[in-house]
């Protein structure tokens, strides 16, 4: 077991990178603005947002190489464009060049949503595939915390403090390559290519008490069984294609990724100063990683289910108290405190199910394909959201914004009552027999 975590661990640091690339930003946010004059559009949509939609470009073809390369090595690919692009943001001089280099980690970004909760799946024992691939989100918040850190310490290096916060991740990105290169191959991965030797030496390690010989068996019969030619389209996948959808959209329409983008300037909004403001940032990302540890040890324990339940709950609460607090003009801590339990109510529910929940309800042949299709839903709202926010707020005031988010969370609590399934403590085989429905089943779930 002590390999499983430390290969889950590793491929897991993507996530790392993942979160401290997403939240980065914020800390340059208004410097850049102010360096380049430019307007509240083009720097929400442009200057802000390019990460966002390289992530989608890279959510939707990541499946690719993840199919084709291999898991290990579409995740040290990876690793190469967050380097690359930390060190070439930090370098340019014009809002077109950083937005380029920004897209370019939004391409690994999004590529890794799909790539590393795949591998640490198909790795995982059954009983424990809930906390290792829930360690992703878990280095997701990490990363989170270490930028808002980042920035805050960065804040005053030198004349130009944003070229050291975005360029900082060049450091991390490399650790990571180093640490990827040495975990092995998904067995699931190249029992689909025929390797099936080497996909034996690594169910050895996963199932030490079982007979490895079953083991392949059973995946080897799952394999056979599945049409390499199908598509995640095909109408016998309706059901794991509409529940990747859902917890998607309602993933960005709780406007988590808005809110990590903006951190800094919506607590300015609220009336704290600007110093006061990226402390309470730092502490998100604190409240953040505190209810992510939770969600990874509850999420085998409770269930998927039941998390999201709890979470869809607290962002109902939250998220109208953030709404009443900005209508009512109510100063000093109340909305930091707000979206404090905001983020705790994310942490442990959806933080903590998405990637795991979308890596386990496709069958393994269409596990990349799925995965790109629940992450570029994710991924295009996520480009979407954050990009109109400074106009909004400008527009319709914070509090509209916030009223929305919640109400689309109670759409999100009638989800997960009256359609999602429980994944947990069942084998990925298992789950592709169970979802992998006709139109009656379909329609019996969703009742």
């Amino acid at each position: 077991m002590n390999k499983i975590f430390a290969w889950s661990i590793s491929a897991a640091l993507a996530g790392f990178l993942f979160g401290f690339d997403t939240v980065v930003i914020s800390g340059a946010d208004k410097q850049l603005q102010e360096l380049w004059h430019t307007s509240d559009a083009f720097h929400g949509s442009v200057v802000m947002a390019m990460a966002l939609w390289g992530t989608v470009v890279g959510a939707v073809f990541g499946g690719f190489p993840t199919n084709i390369f291999g898991r290990k090595n579409t995740l040290i690919i990876i690793g190469i464009l967050y380097f690359v692009s930390a060190l070439g943001s930090a370098l340019v001089n014009d809002p077109f060049t950083f937005a380029v280099f920004r897209f370019i980690g939004g391409l690994g970004v999004g590529a890794s949503t799909i790539a590393a909760p795949a591998y640490v799946s198909e790795i995982a024992p059954p009983h424990k595939r809930g906390r290792l691939v829930s360690l992703y989100q878990f280095n997701i918040v990490l990363g989170i915390l270490v930028a808002f850190l980042s920035n805050y310490l960065l804040r005053n290096t030198g004349e130009e403090p944003w070229r050291w916060m975005v360029g900082v991740e060049a450091v991390p990105a490399l650790i990571y390559i180093v640490f990827v290169i040495f975990i092995p191959k998904s067995p699931r991965w190249l029992i689909s290519k025929s390797r099936i030797p080497e996909a034996e030496k690594v169910l050895k390690t996963i199932y030490p008490e079982e007979d490895i010989q079953l083991k392949l068996l059973e995946i080897e019969k799952q394999s056979e069984r599945e049409d390499t030619r199908e598509s995640i389209f095909n109408s016998k996948y309706r059901l794991p294609l509409i529940l990747a959808f859902l917890i998607a959209f309602f993933n960005q329409l709780s406007g988590i990724n808005a809110f990590l983008y903006y951190a800094p300037r919506i607590f300015e909004a609220a009336g704290l100063g600007q110093s006061t403001a990226l402390l309470s940032s730092i502490g998100v990302g604190v409240v953040n990683l505190i209810f992510t540890l939770f969600g990874v040890f509850l999420i085998d324990r409770l269930g998927r289910k039941q998390l999201m339940f709890i979470g869809s709950i607290g962002y109902i609460i939250s998220l109208s108290l953030v709404a009443t607090a900005f209508f009512l003009q109510w100063g000093g801590l109340w909305v930091p405190v707000f979206l404090f339990i905001f983020i705790a109510a994310h942490a442990i529910g959806q933080g903590a199910v998405i990637w795991v929940f979308i890596s386990e309800i496709f069958p393994n042949h269409l596990r990349a394909s799925g995965q790109a299709f629940g992450s570029s839903t994710h991924w295009v709202l996520a480009a979407l959201v954050p990009s109109v926010i400074p106009v909004l707020f400008t527009s319709v005031g914070p509090g509209y914004v916030f009223a929305f988010f919640a109400f689309m969370m109670v759409l999100q609590l009638l989800f997960v009552i009256f359609m999602m399934p429980e994944t947990k403590g069942k084998t990925l085989e298992e789950l592709s027999e169970e979802l992998s429905l006709g139109k009656e089943k379909i329609k019996f779930r969703g009742q």
